[in-house]
């Protein structure tokens, strides 16, 4: 992980591409899930590229939908990203918008956690907390399991992302609560931001 764009240029890049705040709100959750991912999988020293790549994955997404993953590439060129980050952001679209396979673990994780995160997003929502704080595995299966609810997040590329990991299903929603929890307070400050 070589080159590397500041936390505070990623977020310009980012918000000169998106003004929604679902769009936002998604992109700093992203981003924490990767920072907690990168420390827990002993890739610490790469927190930041990570978060940055968690920060960046969706760019182009809510200017150019139809060209999701195919735009960010000259955007995050354009913005001095180095190709490493960008083969990164363009790995988690593999299958659907892309044909970048993601190869890096961190790339593996990514792809797993970005549909993922929106599903565990959407079902903390509708609790009375409106937290993934006191979010446990079996609520987030039970929405998984009922295509209908938070129907855009795709479960088969989380269960193909859960494959690429080597983990099961069950690991992968639950370490993912545990990200969601450890930055929640964090990203609703950058919600007010």
């Amino acid at each position: 992980m070589k080159e590397h764009i500041s936390r505070d240029d990623a977020v310009k890049l980012l918000k000169k591409y998106n003004k929604d705040a679902f769009h936002l709100h998604h992109a700093y959750t992203v981003e924490g899930v990767m920072r907690w991912y990168a420390k827990e999988y002993g890739y610490g020293e790469d927190e930041d590229f990570w978060g940055s790549v968690g920060l960046l994955h969706d760019v182009d997404f809510e200017m150019y939908p139809d060209q999701h993953c195919v735009k960010a590439v000259e955007i995050l060129r354009e913005g001095g990203v180095g190709e490493d980050m960008i083969h990164a952001v363009v790995s988690h679209g593999y299958g659907l918008v892309a044909d970048v396979k993601p190869e890096h673990e961190m790339e593996k994780i990514l792809f797993a956690t970005d549909e993922l995160t929106g599903l565990i997003g959407a079902a903390a929502l509708i609790r009375p907390s409106k937290s993934v704080k006191d979010m446990e595995l079996k609520s987030v299966k039970k929405k998984f399991k009922t295509p209908s609810f938070a129907a855009g997040c795709s479960r088969q590329v989380i269960e193909q992302g859960a494959e690429m990991m080597g983990i099961s299903l069950d690991d992968l929603i639950s370490k993912t609560i545990l990200a969601m929890r450890s930055c929640e307070d964090t990203v609703l400050e950058y919600d007010k931001s």
